[in-house]
């Protein structure tokens, strides 16, 4: 777990109606085959293998089922991976929104929502970009500002390997998904930021 959001190994996956796991190994989309942009992507971060680190995973799985049942996989798209990297970059042209959920360790319960922006501060010799860094490589591979974006971090205690989500993490990602649930019910900058303020000022008060 990390203080902030710190990425690792992308996971393979298949795709689904408004979703997407792991770009590696990812099939090809036949060029005949038109894609619909979604106005919003959700990034879910993490390893299932570890602990409370499945917190992104277990937030993935919870908001596919929720896009589906609410009919909103036009409005979403989700992705879930190990770690963000540079080609994650791509998946913001066209938004007009981007999320980024991850676990960690010094956040405080049940979890920190608030809006981000680019960082010049990339590490070239890791694979593993934050989501300010992901950010900033839109800004220099685009030639002009990313999508307004946001980072949810959950709180989890421990990442083991091995070890199965515990149940404090499993409540606070129950808080966590019910947050999402709102945003993807109001997909427009001003019911974000205000969102993000009722978070930060319950954050101060607790």
């Amino acid at each position: 777990l990390r203080p902030l959001p710190v990425l690792r190994h992308a996971r393979a996956g298949q795709d689904a109606a408004g979703s997407r796991t792991g770009r590696s190994g990812r099939p090809g989309r036949s060029f005949a085959e038109p894609r619909m942009i979604a106005p919003v992507v959700i990034f879910a971060v993490g390893n299932p293998s570890r602990g409370d680190d499945a917190i992104g995973p277990e937030c993935y799985g919870r908001l596919e089922k929720m896009l589906k049942n609410e009919i909103l996989a036009n409005v979403v798209e989700l992705i879930e991976d190990f770690q963000l990297q540079i080609e994650h970059a791509l998946d913001l042209h066209g938004r007009q929104l981007a999320l980024f959920i991850d676990a960690g360790v010094d956040t405080p319960a049940p979890y920190v929502f608030e809006r981000i922006l680019p960082s010049p501060a990339i590490a070239h010799t890791s694979h593993a970009l934050s989501p300010r860094a992901v950010l900033q490589v839109y800004r220099q591979t685009e030639g002009g500002e990313p999508p307004p974006a946001f980072v949810l971090c959950v709180r989890g205690e421990r990442c083991e390997l091995g070890e199965a989500l515990s149940g404090e993490a499993t409540g606070r990602v129950e808080a966590a998904v019910g947050l999402v649930t709102e945003l993807c019910r109001q997909p427009g900058l001003p019911a974000w930021e205000q969102l993000a303020g009722q978070a930060s000022k319950a954050v101060i008060n607790s």
